[in-house]
């Protein structure tokens, strides 16, 4: 018998037209935070001083008082208000890598029998969601629910449909973070804090330094439809079977080809509303697999934009049902073709410049940018593995050294020209000043073709975090994680390596003043010689980071084991570097997270691996059993009935000769069956004995090490059945058919 449902969806695939998309009338830059309260709705719902003061908190970090706290949530009332805004809730990231909001009107009592619409800065500043059902790791007990979001400041409050969305941190009853923000923040301000003390050096009129982001999601798009027939990409977002598609990505084609017509619809429709809720998206393309796509911003203040990928990657699923499609978040939901990764792009600025620009238009320019690079590698090489683990999870596991994302070891790629500036600076005479070339031109010989500027650095598709020119490409983290939980680890590392060199170069300076050869009129001043001695001393000690060369070789693999580097690939055993001694004294001297803090977040990250895996396991049992060992089956049977039948009709000898194929096809058939039944009881066992384990850490080992493996065992065996029963038996969308939009 057909199946007919598979049939019926992928026939309505084809049938789907492409949804008209209305765009405003105005321009994009008009329209471009239409449904945010940015700075110009601030100046003109809120009075002057009130508006000072919130341009005092956002950019200054001034404390808030309740006062101006009970003006503003006037002004953002009569704002939403004429916007048809009727509820508003605390927005706040807890740790399940998603969004949270309770929704709640504007209605009160008005003592009268009536009701009257009310928001206060009580409401604005703070807000008690039930905490109980968040995971804390074991900081909140199931049976103590309290717990607050706060308002932040710095990052505008916007309206979606009816809500105003209030962005908040959340915290603990006892005043532990419960989410990605709060330690952000943190980790934010000690790298403001200690990049502007070494700015000082260079120009004390520094007032701040802000860590910007930018950020390239990657996503897949499938016909919604198909989508609702994989019960394995509904309940895990990925498949967990499939053979590959004649074709797929070998052709190169889909790469920055031409986007099809109904995903060119889906990404206006989505660029208009992420635009009017301020996320300023820029670029958008076709990525390298088949209906694989990237869309990214400009860069941004390093929360806002951790606030406006989560913001993107909610909108992005909601925009693509109206589309007719659903968007995969997963870092490899389709085996055999590229995984999606989110291109974290880092960088330093601050109200005089970038301060990773280069070159610079002075030798002292060029040793400021020189000092935050090399203080950067110093971060990155001594916290390399928990850089590791701030990216790992149990989906971007699929991804990682998969000869299409960098491997699971953290090197830097600086390039020729910064490479050299390094080995410069290391070896050469202290009086030698240093200068460094900018873009080149390139002439071609073509008269149409004007001169190109090429830049100083190529680029390293295998590097995890590579220097791309004024910036750092953290090219590692996963499609689907929260950039916060990067940029904490990396903004933290950053920070305790320039309080580090601060600490010593004062005492070097210190030293060096009490020597006559280093006095004002010796040509360099103590504070000179000072900078490039600690600056030597630091380029040879990271340099076991620095790697130009093919990640995705097995010689690197071994090179980076002896150059000291984590080369741990177990996601559960990555996890185990936010407890290393190293790890909390960096978390807690910066104030971004206590020991307890941590160990939470780690019991949190072990647990969500383990109910990953173990949802996985249950789905691919239940598809076997269920859904491909009965159809294939069914498809042997027929194949039976065929053979006897041709038993009945011809003579043995020719008989045996024709139901030689079907009789192959059977036995295979038989063996494939009966090893996938063996393999899923094993598969049932191996869960029951990790279920026992009660340490979440020890239990998340154990289904790394001894259930996950069994997946593509299993996997293997229902792939090669695809291949042999009846098309029109296969009960799920097949690659060919979830791979190409129509």
């Amino acid at each position: 018998m057909a199946n007919d449902l598979r049939f019926q969806v992928v026939g309505e695939a084809f049938k789907k037209k492409p949804l008209d998309v209305k765009a405003p009338s105005e321009r994009p830059s008009e329209y471009f935070g239409k449904h945010v309260f940015n700075r110009e709705k601030m100046y003109k719902y809120l009075p002057k001083d009130v508006y000072d003061k919130m341009v005092d908190v956002i950019e200054n970090g001034s404390r808030l008082d309740r006062k101006v706290a009970d003006a503003v949530a006037a002004g953002m009332m009569q704002w939403a208000k004429e916007n048809g805004v009727t509820h508003y809730t605390h927005w706040f990231q807890p740790l399940t890598e998603g969004t949270a909001e309770k929704h709640d009107s504007f209605i009160e009592h008005d003592g009268k029998g009536g009701m009257i619409e009310e928001f206060s800065g009580k409401l604005l500043v703070q807000q008690e969601p039930d905490a109980s059902s968040f995971p804390s790791g074991g900081i909140r007990s199931t049976f103590e629910a309290r717990g607050y979001s706060a308002w932040d400041p710095t990052s505008p409050v916007f309206i979606i449909d009816d809500t105003l969305i209030i962005p908040t941190v959340f915290i603990s009853y006892s005043g532990e973070s419960l989410d990605y923000k709060a330690p952000l923040l943190r980790a934010l301000k000690a790298v403001n804090v200690a990049a502007t003390e070494v700015c000082h050096y260079f120009d004390p009129a520094v007032k701040k330094v802000t860590s910007n982001l930018g950020w390239e999601q990657e996503y897949f798009l499938v016909d919604e439809g198909l989508y609702a027939a994989r019960p394995d990409l509904l309940l895990t977002g990925r498949t967990l079977m499939g053979h590959d598609s004649a074709k797929n990505q070998q052709m190169d084609d889909h790469y920055f080809g031409s986007i099809p017509e109904r995903v060119a619809a889906f990404m206006r429709d989505l660029e208009i509303q992420a635009l009017m809720l301020g996320i300023p998206c820029k670029t958008r393309h076709n990525e390298v697999a088949p209906n694989q796509f990237e869309v990214a911003p400009i860069f941004e203040d390093t929360n806002l934009a951790v606030d406006h990928n989560m913001l993107l990657m909610s909108l992005m699923k909601r925009v693509a049902r109206k589309h007719g499609f659903r968007a995969l978040l997963h870092e490899k939901p389709f085996a055999g073709i590229n995984g999606s990764g989110k291109h974290n792009n880092w960088s330093l600025s601050t109200d005089t410049g970038v301060l990773l620009h280069a070159p610079g238009k002075t030798a002292e320019q060029n040793l400021r940018f020189a000092t935050f690079i090399v203080e950067t590698l110093m971060g990155v090489y001594k916290h390399n593995g928990l850089l590791k683990a701030s990216i790992m999870s149990a989906t971007n596991a699929h991804r990682l050294g998969a000869n299409e994302a960098p491997p699971a070891i953290i090197s830097s790629f600086l390039g020729k020209q910064l490479t050299e500036l390094l080995d410069h600076i290391e070896k050469a005479d202290k009086t030698d000043i240093f200068a460094m070339n900018g873009k080149q031109g390139m002439k071609m010989d073509i008269p149409e073709i004007p001169e190109l500027l090429i830049d100083n650095t190529d680029r390293n598709r295998t590097s995890p975090f590579a220097f791309t020119g004024n910036r750092f490409e953290f090219r590692a983290v996963g499609s689907e994680a929260n950039c916060a939980s990067a940029m904490i680890t990396l903004n933290s590392a950053v920070a305790e390596a320039l309080a580090s060199f601060k600490q010593r170069v004062d005492a070097k300076i210190s030293e060096y003043s009490k020597k006559s050869e280093y006095s004002e009129g010796s040509g360099h001043s103590s504070k000179y010689h000072a900078i490039i001695d600690i600056l030597r001393e630091d380029i040879k000690a990271c340099k076991p980071i620095r790697f130009d060369g093919n990640g995705y070789s097995d010689e690197w693999k071994a090179e980076a084991a002896k150059r000291g580097l984590d080369t741990e690939t177990s996601c559960p055993v990555i996890f185990e570097r936010y407890l290393d001694k190293e790890s909390i004294q960096m978390f807690e001297s910066l104030g971004v997270m206590t020991k307890k803090e941590l160990e939470a977040r780690n019991e949190v990250k072990w647990e969500t691996y383990t109910k990953k895996i173990q949802i996985e396991a249950r789905v691919l049992g239940d598809l076997s059993m269920n859904h491909i060992i009965p159809v294939a089956t069914s498809y042997q049977s027929q194949l039976l009935r065929n053979v006897e039948r041709m038993s009945a009709i011809f003579p043995k000898e020719k008989a045996d000769k024709l139901n030689a194929r079907n009789m192959k096809l059977i036995e295979e058939i038989a063996e494939r069956t009966a090893t996938i039944e063996t393999l899923v009881e094993e598969l049932v066992e191996a869960r029951k004995v990790a279920n026992k384990i009660s340490d979440e850490h020890q239990k998340a080992i154990a289904y790394h090490d001894t259930i996950a493996p069994m997946f593509d065992k299993i996997r293997y065996q229902i792939d090669k059945l695809e291949l042999i029963v009846d098309d029109s038996l296969w009960p799920l969308p097949k690659y060919r058919e979830l791979l190409f939009i129509r």
